[in-house]
């Protein structure tokens, strides 16, 4: 019993009601407090909830990102993703009973194979794409985990390959970092890019299942990958069979080890390594981990050219990417561009310039984790690598652009409310690291010696990610926006 509580207390979406408690309310409405819906309003969006519902019939509730940052602020109604909201919106949505989520219009297997999907699939299975060509092509291309890691791709694949006994692959598409969306959006348009990635690299590896670990918060994408699975295995081209697994809400999920305690039935704690996932991952068996984008590659690199691929990056970076952009810029939205390309270029080229009446002041070039950087250092290029001189990095390739009219230590001051929401709570320089510094960073007088003194600790003893990067934001604006207003 003890073990079944700690798993299900362990996520946020499963409502856990103590004996002698009251119910909650029929029904839920949750409002993404996070930095992008933040910056648009999401504090008034949910005073103006929380005066008009009726709390015996509606409960607000404030939630990490929900993954639609380009249309924030965002409410979700039940299941249905209201962006951008307002209060009335949301209650008429709620009163209407609109809690369904809206499945986008994703193309089809038929739509796919039409424009000769799966051809590749037919040709690495028959053999006429030999495993070791594929790799090659793959590592020449510059192919790396566009998680957030920057692992390359085909190195990945040969170490899996070179592991003894039953082989496991997984797919992680639990973006929950803060600002990250693209993999719903590549997921709600053309869904079999992945899976067929997924196949493919599947057969090169010899994995005997896959299995595909999709954020909660994204049901309308379930509802699209449960009918296209469905439809390949009619077809007869799910050649290694495929599992869907739904997160429950976790952010730490998302790092690869969490994710496989979490596919195993347990609650989403990292695991120490060594042993190292592709060793020992997913019931102990070697695993081969990728995320949604990397997948979503594979076809366009093998049928074109690792040479098409890797040329279309800027200033020496390989590749596209799928930015996700949000904040302060005219059209947000995934972007589709050049590694290697500044955030200005990034801002003028695809985004239509700043949002009016505001003024470039700074960003995130990774998402909540990939530190916070000035508007003077906006011609560095967003690569993995290039960053990390400054602090930061560019992870998930989530920006997030902030404006003369936005506080950077309230930008700081939100992001460390979403990691100590979201610590484990396995390790304790995490646990109380986060939960300490959101409590100093509340002072109008920052005390930087002890922020500092706990920043260290973090980063040397977080079992995880989350905690050895949770300080970046405070450090990054304690170093260039020192003079900000608190």
């Amino acid at each position: 019993e003890a073990e079944v509580y700690e798993v299900a207390s362990f996520y946020h979406h499963f409502d856990i009601v103590k004996e002698g408690a009251a119910a909650p309310s029929p029904l839920t409405i949750r409002v993404c407090d996070s930095l992008s819906c933040m910056l648009a309003g999401a504090e008034s969006l949910v005073a103006a909830l929380e005066a008009a519902a009726d709390p015996a019939a509606i409960r607000i509730l404030r939630a990490p990102c929900v993954g639609r940052c380009a249309e924030a602020p965002v409410a979700v109604v039940g299941q249905n993703a209201i962006a951008p909201a307002t209060a009335e919106t949301a209650l008429a949505a709620a009163r209407q009973g609109d809690t369904a989520p809206r499945i986008a219009d994703a193309r089809t297997l038929d739509d796919y194979i039409a424009e000769g999907g799966y051809g590749l699939l037919r040709a690495v299975i028959s053999g006429t794409m030999p495993a070791d060509s594929l790799i090659a092509t793959l590592s020449d291309a510059g192919l790396r985990g566009l998680g957030g890691a920057g692992f390359p791709a085909g190195r990945k694949w040969s170490i899996v390959r070179a592991m003894p006994g039953a082989r496991l692959m997984t797919v992680n598409a639990d973006e929950g970092e803060p600002g990250t969306f693209k993999d719903r959006v590549l997921l709600e348009s053309d869904p079999h890019r992945m899976l067929e990635g997924a196949l493919i690299a599947a057969h090169v590896v010899s994995a005997e299942r896959i299995y595909i670990y999709l954020r909660d918060e994204y049901p309308g994408v379930r509802a699209i990958l449960l009918r296209e699975i469905a439809a390949l295995e009619q077809a007869g081209l799910l050649t290694t069979p495929i599992e869907l697994r739904r997160g429950a809400g976790a952010y730490v999920c998302g790092e690869e080890s969490a994710m496989l305690e979490s596919l195993e039935g347990k609650r989403g704690l990292p695991r120490h390594r060594p042993p190292y996932i592709a060793e020992s991952g997913l019931f102990g068996r070697p695993t081969l981990n990728h995320n949604v984008e990397t997948l979503f590659w594979l076809r366009d690199i093998i049928e074109k050219g690792a040479e098409w691929f890797a040329r279309q990056g800027r200033r020496g970076a390989k590749g596209v990417r799928s930015f996700s952009v949000s904040g302060r810029v005219r059209r947000p939205g995934v972007k589709l561009a050049p590694a290697g390309i500044t955030v200005n270029e990034l801002i003028g080229e695809f985004c239509g310039g700043m949002a009016e009446g505001h003024r470039f002041a700074g960003y995130l070039p990774g998402g909540a984790s990939g530190g916070v950087l000035p508007a003077s250092l906006a011609d560095e290029p967003l690569d993995f690598g290039t960053l990390e001189k400054h602090g930061c990095f560019v992870g998930s390739h989530a920006v997030i652009v902030f404006s003369d009219r936005d506080d950077p230590r309230a930008i700081a001051r939100n992001l460390m409310d979403f990691f100590a929401h979201e610590s484990c709570g396995q390790c304790t320089p995490c646990r109380a690291g986060t939960d300490k510094l959101r409590a100093l960073m509340q002072a109008d007088l920052w005390d930087t010696d002890l922020m500092a003194d706990i920043e260290q600790v973090m980063r040397d003893a977080s079992i995880c990610g989350l905690g050895q990067a949770a300080p970046n934001p405070m450090r990054s604006i304690l170093t260039y926006f020192a003079g900000s207003r608190s």
